[in-house]
């Protein structure tokens, strides 16, 4: 009894493991044969039947399966050039099946079937006639068929295949060659030869997914009609099309922003720059600014805190300055008239908040409507009155650069490397300027010498590591222009963004009145920087006291030389007398406020309040994301290509 539940167990243990291998092997979908059938035309062209027998399981092959194919292909001279393609018909089991194409990256995918019908299990046989042309290569002393005839990106293993090559009537090959196994190998496993008029190749060993089969044919020189003058010229052009439209859309923009800049973008004739110790015209300390940055900078919060000192120092304000926030109290002394746009906007954002605007974290949105208010109001009172930006020239400009960008691309829609060669340079160029702004935003940086220590040695360090990687990118794009002959691309391609970038800030220029109040402007940044012995060498020049340092005190702010400024008025405080030296603003209350270093203190917080309103706002809402060639044969080489896989 124990031998019968032995051989019954040993038989158990059988049919599972034959049940498992057996299901193991109806689970696989592979290719079990792989046919193509390549008439060769006198002229040249290609008729290609390509019969696909395929083992479905519903498993990658569902509806039916996709063949991409090349349309580039590597001339004798190493170079890619398009080809010619045409889909005659797609069919399976014998008749005529629906499909679909669409473009790929150096190529078309093709999709048989529809989406909604599943194939049934079982054998399924799908064939792919086509039409190209530009496949043979000519060299001085022989024509040649170089053909991949399965690609190598097939996603199955392809048990056998086959390719039967008829040449024109008359043509007897002169040398056959073979090569399988993945892009690049230069296997012989299969076997070439002549079957009356006609060449066969046929594999000796099942291919893997990602094999290939390729097959080379030596003709006799002059076998194909050798291309017109006119077709080679009419090849060459498209052949070079993208770099055409590159250095084209270069000639075109460079002229185009030269044309704008000599009608709009040149600075008027700038005059003598004067120091002097008050603003061109009595203009505000906001609008100093204004000017100065031909715009808002930082959001206008450099303006608006000027003009937030520039209401403390005429007494209209109380500034009181705490630890976590900033405090702008109106005063009863009664607003006049003629107050200038952007200290009449902060003064009715004071009375709107109880008389009293507190700019901290807790009250951002009121800060932010402030902001909002003054750069509006400002905008509305003095745009394009002093400086012309010249904005529509400079999106005239970049929409003839796109246009031609985006020509290149679809001129070269068959060369990745076209595409890589101009988004490459478009994109390193953005970064480079989004660094060269946060480089120059560093060394304008405010604060202690530490400070700008640090900040210098952290420039230092990025600077060496953009510095490198431009390098590096730009190795890697001259290596990829020279491997795919098209430096005349990334020079082309590479002047239109350098002339977008330099005409960027070229572009604006300021008024005639604008370049008179920059002259003026300039003149009162000199004052408020010069050496003390300077400034009292200036004939008719102000004596230092605290109302002249607080009446200049909001402008030094609005140009970002608050430190020079406060620094030479601690100075002359120590000289002064004791009354003078103990002098201490009814306009201002601040923390840890000693005698003696009145001006370190109120540049240290006029500089400071930019900054203060700036982190005082909420942020942002967060967004919800969701062969015989002359450099050697091999699998993958020549014409043809490509491959596929199941959908």
């Amino acid at each position: 009894m124990k031998r019968v539940f032995a051989a019954l167990g040993w038989l158990s243990l059988f049919l599972t493991i034959l049940l498992v291998t057996g299901g193991v092997a109806r689970a696989e979908e592979v290719f079990t044969a792989y046919r193509s059938v390549i008439d060769v035309a006198k002229s040249g062209v290609l008729s290609v039947t390509e019969t696909i027998t395929a083992n479905v399981e519903g498993d990658r092959i569902k509806r039916g399966i996709y063949r991409d194919f090349p349309l580039t292909v590597t001339d004798a001279d190493g170079r890619a050039v398009r080809v010619d393609f045409k889909l005659i018909s797609v069919e399976r089991d014998g008749a005529a099946e629906p499909y679909r194409t669409e473009s790929i990256s150096g190529g078309i995918r093709i999709y048989t079937g529809d989406k909604d019908v599943f194939l049934a299990d079982g054998q399924h046989t799908f064939q792919f006639t086509y039409e190209t042309a530009r496949q043979i290569r000519f060299f001085p002393d022989h024509d040649e068929l170089y053909w991949n005839v399965t690609g190598n990106q097939w996603a199955f293993p392809i048990e056998e295949a086959s390719a039967t090559v008829a040449l024109p009537s008359g043509v007897k090959a002169e040398a056959l060659n073979v090569f399988t196994g993945g892009q690049g190998a230069t296997d012989e496993n299969a076997r070439a030869l002549e079957d009356g008029d006609r060449l066969v190749f046929t594999t000796t060993r099942r291919l893997e997914a990602n094999e290939g089969l390729t097959i080379a044919v030596k003709m006799p020189k002059g076998s194909i009609d050798p291309p017109s003058v006119s077709q080679q010229r009419t090849w060459w052009f498209f052949d070079h099309l993208p770099p055409i439209l590159a250095m084209t859309g270069f000639v075109i923009a460079a002229l185009y922003y030269s044309r704008m800049w000599l009608k709009v973008g040149r600075d008027p004739a700038r005059g003598v720059i004067v120091p002097r110790w008050d603003a061109p015209d009595g203009i505000s300390p906001a609008l100093v600014n204004y000017i100065d940055n031909k715009g808002f900078s930082g959001q206008g919060w450099t303006a608006l805190s000027a003009a937030a000192l520039n209401l403390a120092v005429g007494g209209y304000v109380v500034l009181k300055d705490f630890k976590n926030s900033l405090v702008i109290t109106r005063t009863d002394k009664p607003k006049p008239p003629p107050l200038p746009t952007g200290e009449a906007t902060v003064l009715a954002a004071v009375q709107r908040n109880g008389g009293a605007l507190t700019i901290d974290k807790e009250n951002g949105p009121a800060v932010q409507k402030a902001g909002a208010d003054f750069r509006t109001a400002m905008e509305k009172e003095h745009r394009n009155k002093y400086y012309h930006a010249n904005t529509a020239y400079v999106v005239g400009g970049i929409a003839i650069s796109v246009l031609f960008l985006l020509a290149i691309c679809i001129a070269g829609v068959a060369d990745g490397a076209t595409v890589a060669l101009v988004i490459v340079p478009v994109f390193a160029s953005i970064v480079i300027s989004v660094f060269a702004l946060a480089i120059g935003k560093v060394f304008n940086k405010k604060g202690s010498l530490f400070v700008r220590i640090g900040s210098l040695i952290a420039a230092a360090f990025l600077t060496f590591f953009v510095v490198a990687a431009v390098l590096s990118v730009l190795a890697v794009l001259i290596s990829m222009a020279l491997e795919a002959h098209q430096v005349p691309l990334l020079i082309g391609v590479g002047g239109i963004v350098l002339v977008n970038m330099l005409f960027f800030h070229l572009m604006g220029a300021p008024t005639p009145i604008g370049s008179k109040m920059m002259d003026g402007i300039d003149g009162l940044r000199q004052y408020l920087t010069l050496a003390e012995k300077d400034r009292m060498n200036m004939a008719g020049a102000p004596d230092m006291s605290p109302q002249h340092f607080e009446k200049l005190l909001p402008y030094a702010v609005a140009l970002g030389v608050e430190k020079p400024w406060s620094e030479t008025f601690d100075r002359w405080l120590l000289a002064a007398a004791a009354g003078a030296a103990a002098y201490q603003p009814a306009w201002y209350t601040g923390n840890n406020f000693a005698a003696g270093s009145f001006g370190d203190r109120m540049g240290g917080f006029a500089g400071s309040m930019a900054s203060t309103m700036s982190s005082s706002l909420p942020p942002p809402p967060s967004s919800s994301s969701s062969g015989f060639s002359s450099g050697g044969g091999f699998s993958g080489g020549g014409g043809g290509g490509g491959g596929g896989g199941g959908w």
